[in-house]
């Protein structure tokens, strides 16, 4: 099997993998602009920034106003991301139906604590099926 092929056959049957983190494979064809979580410790409070990954948790309580939050998982780690609600109902079928964003926004370092505040949502596309699935409470 391919590297690929042992991805998809390990999240297929565990929907986890042992091996690198989808993203490790398609870092290399992404812009380098596409920052990385652990990039985040290096930029500047409201700096435009892109971030992109797996999706692993959506939240949307109902005592955040309509907002919503999502961790998004990369080789690196796991970046803290807010959409605001205007921007949720904008982007509301990409949010909940793709298991891959690329998210455009302005970091917040709030006393050392790294977030991205969502501007623009897209789908990253992946070349394989990946059964990933997050945590949704919305």
């Amino acid at each position: 099997m391919s590297p690929a092929d042992r991805l998809q056959a390990d999240f297929a049957a565990m929907r986890l993998t042992t091996g690198p983190h989808p993203m490790a494979y398609i870092r290399p064809t992404l812009p380098k602009s596409i920052r990385t979580f652990t990039d985040l410790a290096t930029l500047r409070d409201g700096q435009h920034i892109c971030v992109a990954g797996m999706v692993i948790c959506r939240q949307r309580p109902s005592t955040a106003k309509g907002h919503m939050f999502i961790s998004l998982e990369d080789e690196t780690g796991i970046t803290n991301i807010f959409v605001p609600s205007k921007t949720y109902e904008r982007f509301r079928l990409i949010i909940s139906q793709e298991p891959f964003l690329k998210i455009k926004g302005r970091l917040q370092d709030q006393e050392g604590v790294m977030s991205v505040y969502t501007l623009h949502i897209e789908g990253l596309p992946y070349e394989r099926q990946i059964a990933s699935s997050s945590h949704d409470f919305c």
